[in-house]
């Protein structure tokens, strides 16, 4: 799943290297945290948010698979 947070992530971005994805897991849940530099953040937004809402959307669906519920936190 952090692979495919990256592969998402890294293209939209110009600091490639900030990206960061860490995960806590919980008995019930998988939390992403996904970090960008805080010059790409708008980018990954996207305008009203679309772009979060599409990668949250994709993460949701492959991460169905899985009995616990997983949540995408974009931070800076």
């Amino acid at each position: 799943m952090e692979d495919l947070i990256l592969t998402i992530v890294k293209p939209l971005v110009d600091h490639q290297d900030d990206v960061i994805v860490s995960v806590e897991e919980s008995a019930t849940s998988l939390l992403y945290k996904l970090s960008v530099n805080k010059e790409d953040m708008g980018r990954v937004i996207g305008k009203q948010g679309r772009i979060a809402k599409s990668i949250r959307t994709l993460v949701y669906a492959t991460g169905n698979r899985n009995e616990k519920k997983v949540r995408l936190e974009i931070i800076e």
